[in-house]
C-alpha cells in the first residue's frame, strides 16, 4: 500500500506546490517591473550557504538547528522524490535517507525545544505549528523508509501503522511543499532564496563574509557596503510609494521572505522606545498588503500602542493609514539595525524611505517639525533658516583658509556640515581646525558657498529637494582643486561620499576620525599622556559604522590617548541609535506616553553600565541628542575635543600638502 500511495502523494504535493509558487510569484510582479537576470539564480547557492549563514551565524545554536533542520529537509526530500517517487530502491539510497531524515529530527527536536517557551521577538501561530511539522516529516519518512534498508519490512507493508505514517509524511508534505508556495510559513525558504538571487542590492553579498569582529581593514570607499538610497526618478507619474504594487517586484519578493524571527525587532530603537514601529510587524503589514487581507492573523508583537488586527489593505489601495499609521513611517530613525540583523538581507529603510516620500512628495503631510526644516532648507540652503553667509561667524578669531583663496588647489577640503551653526558643535570644529594645524595640513573650507548635504531632506522623504541640493554642491565642487574631503559629520560623510556620485559627485570623503588616525600613524601629531586614569567608552554613530563600515578608527584615536575604554554592550555593528538620525528628531513622534521612553536616555543607560566619566562621540547629532539627557550623566565630548585638549607642541612635516590616504574599515574592537 505504502509503495503505491507514497509516489503519488510525493508527486500530488509537488504539483500543488508548484501551482502555489506561480501563484505566489504572480502576486510579486504586481510590483514595478524591472529587468529580471535569470542567471543570477546560479549565484543563489553561494549566497545561501555562505553569505546568508554568516548573518544567521550570529545565533550559533540556532544557526546549527538551521543548518540541521532545513539542511536535513532538502536532502531527504531529494532523497525521497528518487526513492520513493521514482522506485529507484538500493540499499545506500535508503540508508542516505535515514540518514538525512534523523539529521532533520535532531534539528525539529531543537526547534521545538525553543518552541515550548519562546521569546517575545519570535511569532507563533503557524510557526508554533511549524515546528511540529518538522517532526512528523522527519519521523514519518524515516520509518517509512526503514524497509530499504532490510528493517521492519513486514510491519510497514500495510495496515494501521502504514496509514498513520503516510498520514505524518503528508501533514509534513503539506507544510513544508504546499505551505511554501501557498503562504505558510515555509515561504520564506521559496521566497528567501529567490530573494538572495534577485536582492536590488547585490553589492552587499560582497562583505558578508567577513567577521564584523575582526580587526581587518578593508577600503571603505569601495561601494560594497550598498548602503545609499536608491535616486527618485523625478518625473514619474506617482513620487514614492503609495501602495504595494508601486514597491518595486524585488522588494515585494523580499517582504515575503521574511522569517518573522524578530532579530530586527530586538535591535530597533524605536519599538525599544515604545514608539509605534516594529520593523517586523511592518514587514508583515506588506505582506499583507501585496497578497489582500487584514492584520488579523499576524502572530506577533505589533508596533507598541497600536493594536493589532484594525488595518487591512490590498495590492492597490493606499498603505497610509489603511494598512500602517504614518506616525509608524516617521518613528524611524534610518538606523540600519534591523538590516544590518535581518538573515534574510531584506532592505526595511529603503522601504520606510520610499512611503514617506510619497507622503512628503504627494500629500504634502511631512510631520510639522520636518515640514519646517524642509521649508528652512528650499529657502536658505540649511535647515535652521538661517543666513548662510553666517556659516563662518564662529571661526572670526581663526584665519581658516577658504579655497576661493586657493586657484591651486588644497589637499583638504573641510566640510563643516550644519552644525557650523550651532554653538555646541562650534567647539568640535574648532577642536578639529587646531588638529589640522597641529599636523601641518594643507586644509581650506567653502566658506558660505556650502550648504547643506541634504541628508536630513532625502530621509524625511523630500527627493527632490536633496536632488536640487545636491546639484547646486556638486556644481560648487566642480569650481575647486582639491584631493579629499574631510568633514566631522558621519551624516555628510555618508552623503558625500555614498549618495552624490549617482548625480556625477564622486570623491574621496574621510570622516575626521578616520584623518586623526592617519595623522597619528604618520607621527603628524603627538599628544600628552592623561593627568590621571580615566574610563571613557566610544559610541558608534549609525552613518559612520553601520553606514560605512568604520568603526576602527575612532577606537584607534582613543588609544592613541592612552585612554581606558570600557565597551558597551551594544558597540560596533550592533550599537544603539542615539535617536538623531533619519529625521527622528523632527518627525513629532510623541515620547510622553506611558510605556514609551527617549532613545538617548536608553542610549545613557547602556554608558551607566560601563561605568565610563566620558562618552566619545563623532557625529554633531549623537553629541545633540545625548546631551540632551538630564543630568547628572556621563560628559560627551567629540574625538576631536579630546585629541586637541591632549594636543602637545605640533610635530612638523616636511612636506606639509598631504597625510597618507590610507583609509579604515572595520571592526567593533
Amino acid at each position: 500500500m505504502l509503495n503505491s500511495l507514497l509516489p503519488l502523494l510525493i508527486f500530488a504535493a509537488l504539483a500543488v506546490g508548484v501551482i502555489g509558487a506561480l501563484r505566489r510569484a504572480r502576486l510579486w510582479r504586481q510590483g514595478r517591473q524591472t529587468p529580471v537576470v535569470w542567471a543570477h539564480l546560479f549565484l543563489m547557492p553561494k549566497r545561501y550557504l555562505n553569505d546568508l549563514h554568516h548573518v544567521v551565524a550570529r545565533d550559533k545554536a540556532m544557526a546549527h538547528t538551521h543548518v540541521a533542520t532545513a539542511g536535513g529537509f532538502v536532502a531527504a526530500m531529494a532523497l525521497a522524490l528518487v526513492v520513493h517517487g521514482l522506485q529507484w530502491r538500493n540499499p545506500i539510497l535508503g540508508g542516505l535517507l535515514l540518514a538525512a531524515s534523523a539529521v532533520m529530527f535532531l534539528g525539529a527536536l531543537a526547534v521545538n525545544h525553543r518552541r515550548l517557551n519562546p521569546p517575545e521577538k519570535l511569532s507563533s501561530g503557524p510557526w508554533q505549528r511549524l515546528s511540529k511539522s518538522l517532526l512528523a516529516y522527519s519521523v514519518g519518512m524515516f520509518l517509512i523508509s526503514l524497509p530499504l534498508v532490510g528493517v521492519a519490512p513486514t510491519v510497514l507493508g500495510g495496515g494501521v501503522l502504514a496509514l498513520i505514517l503516510l498520514a505524518l509524511v503528508a501533514w509534513g508534505l503539506a507544510e513544508m511543499l504546499i505551505g511554501m508556495g501557498w503562504g505558510g510559513p515555509m515561504k520564506h525558504a521559496f521566497a528567501g532564496s529567490l530573494h538572495l538571487a534577485f536582492h536590488r542590492r547585490p553589492e552587499r553579498f560582497d562583505d558578508q563574509h567577513r567577521d564584523p569582529n575582526s580587526s581587518e581593514r578593508h577600503d571603505a570607499h569601495r561601494g560594497s557596503r550598498s548602503t545609499a538610497l536608491f535616486p527618485l526618478d523625478l518625473t514619474a507619474k506617482v513620487l514614492g510609494v503609495e501602495k504595494p504594487a508601486d514597491f518595486q517586484w524585488q522588494q515585494l519578493l523580499g517582504f515575503d521572505a521574511c522569517v518573522q524571527c524578530g532579530r530586527c525587532q530586538s535591535v530597533c530603537p524605536a519599538y525599544a522606545a515604545g514608539q509605534p514601529l516594529n520593523p517586523k510587524k511592518l514587514i508583515q503589514d506588506m505582506v499583507v498588503g501585496m497578497a489582500g487581507g487584514s492584520d488579523a492573523r499576524y502572530a506577533g508583537s505589533g508596533h507598541p500602542g497600536l493594536d493589532v488586527g484594525r488595518h487591512h489593505g490590498a495590492s492597490n489601495q493606499a498603505i497610509v493609514p489603511r494598512l500602517v499609521e504614518a506616525e509608524t513611517l516617521w518613528a524611524c530613525t534610518t538606523c540600519r539595525a534591523c538590516v544590518e540583523e535581518c538573515p534574510m538581507m531584506i532592505e526595511h529603510v529603503d522601504a520606510i524611505v520610499d512611503m514617506r516620500r510619497f507622503l512628503t512628495l504627494e500629500r504634502g503631510e511631512t510631520p510639522e517639525k520636518g515640514a519646517a526644516a524642509i521649508d528652512n532648507l528650499i529657502a536658505t540652503d540649511n535647515p535652521g533658516g538661517l543666513d548662510n553667509a553666517s556659516r563662518l561667524d564662529w571661526a572670526a578669531d581663526l584665519e581658516i583658509p577658504r579655497i576661493q583663496d586657493r586657484p591651486a588647489g588644497v589637499d583638504v577640503l573641510l566640510w563643516l556640515g550644519d552644525g557650523a551653526f550651532d554653538m555646541r558643535n562650534q567647539r568640535t570644529l574648532r577642536a578639529l581646525v587646531k588638529i589640522l594645524r597641529a599636523g601641518g595640513v594643507d586644509f581650506a573650507v567653502l566658506g558660505e558657498e556650502e550648504r547643506d548635504s541634504g541628508d536630513v531632506a532625502r530621509r524625511l522623504g523630500d527627493e527632490a529637494t536633496f536632488q536640487r541640493l545636491a546639484e547646486r554642491n556638486i556644481a560648487t565642487l566642480s569650481r575647486y582643486r582639491f584631493q579629499r574631503i574631510v568633514t566631522a559629520d558621519p551624516h555628510s560623510f555618508h552623503v558625500l561620499g555614498r549618495e552624490y556620485g549617482d548625480f556625477g559627485g564622486n570623491y574621496h570623503v574621510l570622516h575626521h576620525s578616520t584623518f586623526i588616525a592617519e595623522l597619528f600613524d604618520a607621527g603628524r601629531i603627538s599628544v600628552a599622556a592623561p593627568a590621571q586614569a580615566e574610563t571613557v567608552t566610544y559610541h558608534d554613530p549609525c552613518y559612520l559604522g553601520r553606514y560605512n563600515g568604520e568603526f576602527a578608527a575612532p577606537r584607534q584615536v582613543l588609544a592613541a590617548l592612552g585612554l581606558e575604554v570600557a565597551e558597551m554592550a551594544r558597540s560596533g555593528y550592533r550599537s544603539r541609535c542615539c535617536g538623531g538620525g533619519g529625521g527622528a528628531a523632527l518627525s513629532d513622534v510623541p515620547a510622553d506616553l506611558p510605556g514609551r521612553a527617549r532613545i538617548p536616555d536608553m542610549r545613557i543607560e547602556d554608558v551607566r553600565e560601563t561605568g565610563a566619566t566620558t562618552v566619545a562621540v563623532a557625529c554633531p547629532q549623537c553629541t545633540a541628542m545625548l546631551e540632551g539627557v538630564v543630568e547628572p550623566r556621563p560628559r560627551i565630548k567629540d574625538l576631536a575635543e579630546l585629541v586637541a585638549d591632549a594636543l602637545v607642541e605640533p610635530v612638523r612635516a616636511t612636506n606639509a600638502t598631504s597625510a597618507p590616504s590610507q583609509s579604515r574599515e572595520e571592526e567593533p574592537a
